[in-house]
């Protein structure tokens, strides 16, 4: 990362804050390669916290810089009117993800709001929050489609995908994701968008140990798979996502759909696509989400994928 950039991401932040977002949103998306010297950093609006994130360590004299710029960031005008109520640097890149509270006061949670739904952030005390806000329009769509219909969402996480299919009109939602913590995080989510939790299910297991229970409670109209990169001892994605398209047809209805996401730089829309015309031919890729405009990125194939195939 270099120094000489930070003026740059100085002026894109007052720009941006000049009419702050009324929800969620990502306000500098480095990662995207798109900003010269500036590629591992982000800056999000958590409802008025505002989280600065480094993903890799910088130089001492970038980091120095980096401090100066946002403290003085917090005595202009346009900060003072935006509403933020704090400021917060996370170096993601060192041991336990510590947190620095520059500016204002921040508690260890938040809740911000997304397409009109509540969902409760973990601030300061893991290095992902419990939500990825690039997947915001895959979340849409699941809510925009999943009316009447049984859906499976795999690799749950904090069920963001389960709160949007519930407030869609979903029939039920079975939940499955071995850490159940953050599906703990998702009770807490349903609940905070007054869900009926009688039509939600949540499945502490690990997925491959878990297909004849997953099979029990299917057919599913719409299985979500939303796996990480790589998960010690239990998923690398270019090994084990086979495994998961291959049981598709025996878990869909006969007019099913997938939601499939990759979030892996290295991995393209096209590994997905393949797998699925070999495992599971009868699965026709029909559409790729488009990511939402904050996350452009120099390579459309560096971001998110997200692929929604159609058995129809």
């Amino acid at each position: 990362m270099e120094t000489t950039a930070l003026p740059t991401l100085e002026q894109h932040l007052l720009n941006e804050l000049t009419s702050p977002p009324t929800e969620v949103r990502r306000l500098f998306h480095g990662r995207g390669r798109c900003w010269q010297g500036l590629e591992q950093l982000t800056v999000d609006w958590l409802s008025g916290q505002v989280l600065v994130s480094l993903f890799k360590e910088p130089s001492e004299s970038f980091l120095n810089e980096l401090h100066k710029i946002l403290t003085g960031l917090c005595t202009s005008e346009i900060w003072q009117q935006s509403g933020a109520s704090s400021l917060l640097l996370q170096h993601r890149d060192r041991l336990g993800s510590p947190m620095e509270i520059l500016w204002g006061e921040s508690g260890d949670y938040q809740d911000v709001v997304e397409n009109g739904l509540i969902f409760k952030l973990d601030l300061g005390r893991k290095q992902n929050n419990g939500l990825f806000l690039d997947m915001r329009n895959g979340r849409d769509w699941v809510m925009h489609h999943a009316a009447g219909k049984r859906v499976l969402n795999l690799f749950a996480y904090t069920c963001g995908f389960s709160v949007a299919a519930i407030e869609g009109g979903a029939e039920h939602v079975v939940n499955l994701d071995m850490a159940k913590a953050a599906l703990s995080r998702g009770r807490d989510n349903h609940h905070l968008n007054k869900h009926d939790l009688k039509k939600v299910s949540f499945l502490g297991h690990e997925l491959f140990k878990s297909w004849g229970k997953v099979r029990k409670l299917g057919p599913y109209d719409l299985i979500i798979i939303d796996p990480p990169s790589f998960q010690k001892g239990s998923f690398a994605l270019t090994k084990d996502y086979q495994k998961i398209l291959r049981r598709l047809p025996d878990l869909l209805t006969e007019a099913g759909k997938v939601v499939a996401c990759v979030n892996d730089p290295s991995v393209s829309s096209q590994f997905l696509i393949d797998g699925m015309a070999t495992e599971a031919p009868e699965l026709m890729f029909t559409e790729r989400l488009e990511n939402p405009p904050e996350f452009k990125d120099i390579d459309p194939e560096g971001g998110l994928k997200v692929l929604v195939f159609d058995r129809n």
